[in-house]
Protein backbone atom coordinates (compact mmCIF):
# COMPACT_ATOMS: atom_id res chain seq x y z
CA UNK A 1 0.00 0.00 0.00
CA UNK A 2 1.41 3.43 -1.10
CA UNK A 3 1.13 6.99 -0.42
CA UNK A 4 -0.53 9.12 -2.95
CA UNK A 5 0.73 12.44 -1.26
CA UNK A 6 3.71 12.30 -4.35
CA UNK A 7 5.92 12.76 -2.23
CA UNK A 8 5.42 9.14 -0.65
CA UNK A 9 4.57 7.52 -3.37
CA UNK A 10 7.81 8.08 -5.22
CA UNK A 11 9.90 6.95 -1.89
CA UNK A 12 10.38 3.38 -0.97
CA UNK A 13 11.73 4.26 1.97
CA UNK A 14 7.78 5.04 3.02
CA UNK A 15 6.42 1.79 1.76
CA UNK A 16 5.32 -0.68 4.84
CA UNK A 17 7.99 -3.18 3.60
CA UNK A 18 10.48 -1.18 5.93
CA UNK A 19 14.41 -0.91 5.02
CA UNK A 20 14.78 -4.02 3.58
CA UNK A 21 13.15 -2.27 0.38
CA UNK A 22 15.54 1.00 0.46
CA UNK A 23 17.95 1.35 -2.17
CA UNK A 24 21.91 0.16 -0.35
CA UNK A 25 23.02 3.35 1.34
CA UNK A 26 25.79 4.81 0.77
CA UNK A 27 27.28 4.37 4.15
CA UNK A 28 29.71 1.78 3.13
CA UNK A 29 28.22 -0.78 5.69
CA UNK A 30 25.33 -1.82 3.10
CA UNK A 31 21.89 -3.02 3.21
CA UNK A 32 20.68 -5.24 6.11
CA UNK A 33 19.17 -8.43 4.89
CA UNK A 34 16.14 -8.39 4.05
CA UNK A 35 14.52 -10.68 6.32
CA UNK A 36 16.22 -8.39 9.32
CA UNK A 37 14.89 -9.04 12.52
CA UNK A 38 14.38 -6.12 14.47
CA UNK A 39 17.37 -6.85 17.06
CA UNK A 40 19.36 -7.75 13.90
CA UNK A 41 17.95 -4.02 12.68
CA UNK A 42 19.40 -2.90 15.97
CA UNK A 43 22.81 -4.43 15.51
CA UNK A 44 23.23 -2.91 12.02
CA UNK A 45 22.33 0.74 13.08
CA UNK A 46 24.89 0.11 15.68
CA UNK A 47 27.86 -0.53 13.45
CA UNK A 48 30.27 1.62 12.58
CA UNK A 49 29.47 3.75 9.46
CA UNK A 50 31.64 6.38 6.83
CA UNK A 51 29.03 9.10 7.51
CA UNK A 52 28.36 8.11 11.54
CA UNK A 53 24.98 11.04 11.34
CA UNK A 54 23.40 8.53 8.64
CA UNK A 55 23.16 5.53 11.67
CA UNK A 56 20.90 7.41 13.61
CA UNK A 57 17.64 6.51 13.05
CA UNK A 58 14.53 8.99 11.96
CA UNK A 59 11.81 10.04 14.62
CA UNK A 60 9.08 12.08 15.14
CA UNK A 61 10.86 14.76 16.28
CA UNK A 62 12.87 15.08 13.70
CA UNK A 63 10.22 15.24 11.16
CA UNK A 64 8.03 17.83 13.30
CA UNK A 65 11.48 19.83 13.44
CA UNK A 66 12.05 20.02 9.40
CA UNK A 67 8.46 20.82 8.64
CA UNK A 68 8.44 24.05 11.15
CA UNK A 69 11.73 24.97 9.26
CA UNK A 70 10.29 24.00 5.64
CA UNK A 71 6.70 25.83 6.84
CA UNK A 72 9.48 29.23 8.61
CA UNK A 73 11.17 29.48 5.03
CA UNK A 74 7.55 29.39 3.23
CA UNK A 75 6.20 31.81 5.76
CA UNK A 76 8.95 34.54 4.91
CA UNK A 77 8.57 33.95 1.61
CA UNK A 78 4.71 34.46 2.05
CA UNK A 79 5.49 37.74 4.30
CA UNK A 80 7.88 39.30 1.49
CA UNK A 81 5.26 39.18 -1.13
CA UNK A 82 2.82 40.56 0.71
CA UNK A 83 4.71 43.28 1.83
CA UNK A 84 5.57 43.73 -1.62
CA UNK A 85 2.41 43.61 -3.04
CA UNK A 86 3.75 41.30 -6.02
CA UNK A 87 1.80 41.52 -9.18
CA UNK A 88 -0.49 38.13 -10.68
CA UNK A 89 2.22 37.34 -13.34
CA UNK A 90 5.01 37.07 -10.41
CA UNK A 91 2.48 35.15 -8.57
CA UNK A 92 1.63 32.46 -11.48
CA UNK A 93 5.67 32.06 -12.36
CA UNK A 94 6.46 31.29 -8.97
CA UNK A 95 3.90 29.04 -8.66
CA UNK A 96 4.79 27.49 -12.09
CA UNK A 97 8.86 27.42 -10.65
CA UNK A 98 7.47 25.51 -7.02
CA UNK A 99 5.63 22.98 -9.24
CA UNK A 100 8.96 22.81 -10.89
CA UNK A 101 11.10 22.10 -7.43
CA UNK A 102 8.52 20.02 -6.03
CA UNK A 103 8.68 17.81 -9.41
CA UNK A 104 12.33 17.65 -8.52
CA UNK A 105 12.10 16.78 -4.93
CA UNK A 106 10.08 14.21 -5.36
CA UNK A 107 11.68 12.31 -8.56
CA UNK A 108 15.11 12.23 -6.97
CA UNK A 109 16.22 9.72 -5.65
CA UNK A 110 18.64 11.41 -3.40
CA UNK A 111 17.33 13.86 -0.47
CA UNK A 112 17.60 17.65 -1.25
CA UNK A 113 16.78 20.00 1.25
CA UNK A 114 17.95 22.33 -0.14
CA UNK A 115 15.43 22.11 -3.33
CA UNK A 116 12.80 21.76 -0.62
CA UNK A 117 13.82 25.15 0.86
CA UNK A 118 13.79 26.55 -2.27
CA UNK A 119 10.09 25.06 -3.19
CA UNK A 120 9.14 26.52 0.13
CA UNK A 121 10.64 30.06 -0.49
CA UNK A 122 9.20 30.12 -4.04
CA UNK A 123 5.43 28.95 -2.94
CA UNK A 124 5.65 30.95 -0.60
CA UNK A 125 5.63 33.87 -2.66
CA UNK A 126 2.88 32.70 -4.57
CA UNK A 127 0.88 31.66 -1.43
CA UNK A 128 1.53 35.25 -0.29
CA UNK A 129 0.35 36.65 -2.98
CA UNK A 130 -2.60 35.25 -3.30
CA UNK A 131 -3.54 35.53 0.45
CA UNK A 132 -2.89 39.64 -0.16
CA UNK A 133 -5.15 39.46 -3.22
CA UNK A 134 -8.10 37.89 -1.25
CA UNK A 135 -7.63 39.71 1.65
CA UNK A 136 -7.78 43.26 -0.36
CA UNK A 137 -11.31 41.67 -1.19
CA UNK A 138 -12.28 40.18 2.71
CA UNK A 139 -10.96 41.57 5.76
CA UNK A 140 -9.32 39.17 7.75
CA UNK A 141 -10.10 36.11 5.26
CA UNK A 142 -5.92 35.45 5.86
CA UNK A 143 -6.24 34.90 9.32
CA UNK A 144 -9.67 32.92 9.25
CA UNK A 145 -7.69 30.44 6.49
CA UNK A 146 -4.75 30.25 8.68
CA UNK A 147 -7.07 29.12 11.57
CA UNK A 148 -8.85 26.81 9.57
CA UNK A 149 -5.83 25.13 8.38
CA UNK A 150 -4.74 24.67 11.55
CA UNK A 151 -7.69 23.02 12.59
CA UNK A 152 -8.07 21.27 10.12
CA UNK A 153 -4.57 19.67 10.56
CA UNK A 154 -5.64 18.91 14.48
CA UNK A 155 -8.89 16.90 13.90
CA UNK A 156 -7.07 14.85 11.39
CA UNK A 157 -4.37 14.47 13.69
CA UNK A 158 -6.43 13.31 16.42
CA UNK A 159 -8.56 11.18 14.36
CA UNK A 160 -5.89 9.24 12.81
CA UNK A 161 -4.20 8.79 16.49
CA UNK A 162 -7.41 7.90 17.57
CA UNK A 163 -8.76 4.84 14.86
CA UNK A 164 -11.28 7.40 13.64
CA UNK A 165 -10.02 7.31 10.58
CA UNK A 166 -7.13 5.02 9.50
CA UNK A 167 -5.25 4.09 6.21
CA UNK A 168 -6.63 0.93 4.40
CA UNK A 169 -6.37 -0.29 0.68
CA UNK A 170 -9.49 0.65 0.26
CA UNK A 171 -9.00 4.10 2.10
CA UNK A 172 -6.27 4.77 -0.40
CA UNK A 173 -7.76 3.57 -3.79
CA UNK A 174 -10.92 6.27 -2.96
CA UNK A 175 -9.08 9.08 -2.13
CA UNK A 176 -7.06 8.45 -4.92
CA UNK A 177 -9.66 8.17 -7.62
CA UNK A 178 -11.14 11.04 -5.75
CA UNK A 179 -7.82 13.06 -6.23
CA UNK A 180 -7.50 12.66 -9.60
CA UNK A 181 -11.33 13.63 -10.23
CA UNK A 182 -10.53 16.48 -8.33
CA UNK A 183 -7.46 17.87 -10.67
CA UNK A 184 -9.16 16.94 -13.33
CA UNK A 185 -12.08 18.91 -12.88
CA UNK A 186 -9.61 21.88 -11.55
CA UNK A 187 -7.73 22.04 -15.04
CA UNK A 188 -10.68 21.75 -17.06
CA UNK A 189 -12.71 24.61 -14.95
CA UNK A 190 -9.28 26.72 -15.50
CA UNK A 191 -9.48 26.10 -19.00
CA UNK A 192 -12.59 27.27 -19.72
CA UNK A 193 -12.09 30.35 -17.43
CA UNK A 194 -9.43 31.46 -19.43
CA UNK A 195 -11.36 31.14 -22.78
CA UNK A 196 -13.80 33.69 -21.54
CA UNK A 197 -16.29 30.83 -19.73
CA UNK A 198 -18.22 31.23 -16.46
CA UNK A 199 -15.74 29.16 -13.55
CA UNK A 200 -17.37 27.31 -11.44
CA UNK A 201 -15.99 29.00 -8.49
CA UNK A 202 -18.00 32.52 -9.55
CA UNK A 203 -20.94 30.90 -10.99
CA UNK A 204 -23.17 31.70 -7.95
CA UNK A 205 -25.44 29.60 -5.89
CA UNK A 206 -24.50 26.35 -3.57
CA UNK A 207 -22.32 24.56 -6.58
CA UNK A 208 -19.80 26.67 -5.68
CA UNK A 209 -19.76 26.05 -1.82
CA UNK A 210 -20.20 22.56 -2.64
CA UNK A 211 -16.82 22.11 -5.04
CA UNK A 212 -15.25 24.19 -2.85
CA UNK A 213 -15.97 22.36 0.25
CA UNK A 214 -14.92 18.91 -1.43
CA UNK A 215 -11.89 20.06 -2.00
CA UNK A 216 -11.36 21.15 1.58
CA UNK A 217 -12.49 17.42 3.01
CA UNK A 218 -10.22 15.73 0.02
CA UNK A 219 -6.71 17.51 1.19
CA UNK A 220 -7.64 16.85 4.86
CA UNK A 221 -8.13 13.26 4.42
CA UNK A 222 -4.63 13.41 2.36
CA UNK A 223 -3.40 14.34 5.52
CA UNK A 224 -4.53 10.93 7.08
CA UNK A 225 -2.39 9.37 4.14
CA UNK A 226 1.05 11.41 5.19
CA UNK A 227 0.64 10.73 8.91
CA UNK A 228 0.09 6.77 7.83
CA UNK A 229 3.50 6.99 5.67
CA UNK A 230 5.61 8.90 8.70
CA UNK A 231 4.54 6.69 11.13
CA UNK A 232 5.38 3.81 8.54
CA UNK A 233 9.34 5.42 7.82
CA UNK A 234 9.61 6.21 12.30
CA UNK A 235 8.87 2.43 12.64
CA UNK A 236 10.83 1.14 9.89
CA UNK A 237 13.53 2.91 11.04
CA UNK A 238 14.75 4.86 8.34
CA UNK A 239 18.00 7.09 8.36
CA UNK A 240 17.67 10.58 9.73
CA UNK A 241 17.85 12.48 6.26
CA UNK A 242 14.24 10.63 5.52
CA UNK A 243 13.11 13.32 7.51
CA UNK A 244 13.45 15.82 5.37
CA UNK A 245 11.09 14.37 2.62
CA UNK A 246 8.88 13.34 5.66
CA UNK A 247 8.47 16.79 6.31
CA UNK A 248 8.02 18.04 2.90
CA UNK A 249 5.19 15.74 2.20
CA UNK A 250 3.52 17.36 5.04
CA UNK A 251 4.32 20.88 3.74
CA UNK A 252 2.79 20.43 0.63
CA UNK A 253 -0.46 18.75 1.35
CA UNK A 254 -0.94 21.93 3.90
CA UNK A 255 -0.20 24.18 1.39
CA UNK A 256 -2.79 22.69 -0.39
CA UNK A 257 -5.32 22.60 2.41
CA UNK A 258 -4.81 26.53 3.01
CA UNK A 259 -5.48 27.74 -0.26
CA UNK A 260 -8.57 25.36 -0.56
CA UNK A 261 -9.50 26.42 2.95
CA UNK A 262 -8.88 30.07 1.84
CA UNK A 263 -11.08 29.95 -1.44
CA UNK A 264 -14.04 28.13 0.57
CA UNK A 265 -14.27 31.44 2.98
CA UNK A 266 -14.04 33.62 0.34
CA UNK A 267 -17.17 32.29 -1.50
CA UNK A 268 -18.82 31.88 1.91
CA UNK A 269 -17.88 35.47 2.76
CA UNK A 270 -19.02 36.47 -1.38
CA UNK A 271 -22.10 34.92 -0.74
CA UNK A 272 -22.99 37.15 2.79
Amino acid sequence: MQSKNPVFARSNEFKSGGYATFDAPSSGRGAPPADASASTLEEWYRKPSATPTQSRRMTLDDVVVRTALLGGVLVLGAAAAWFANVGLLLAIGAALVGFVLAMWAQLSKKVRPGVMFAYAAVEGVFVGAISHAYSSLYDGIVGQAVLGTLGAFAAMLIAYKTGVIRNSPRFTKVLTIAGLGYLVFGLVNLAFAAFGGTSVYSAGGLLPVLVSGFGVVLASLFLVLDFDYVEQGVRNGLPVKESWRAAFGLVVTLVWLYLEILRLVAILRGDD
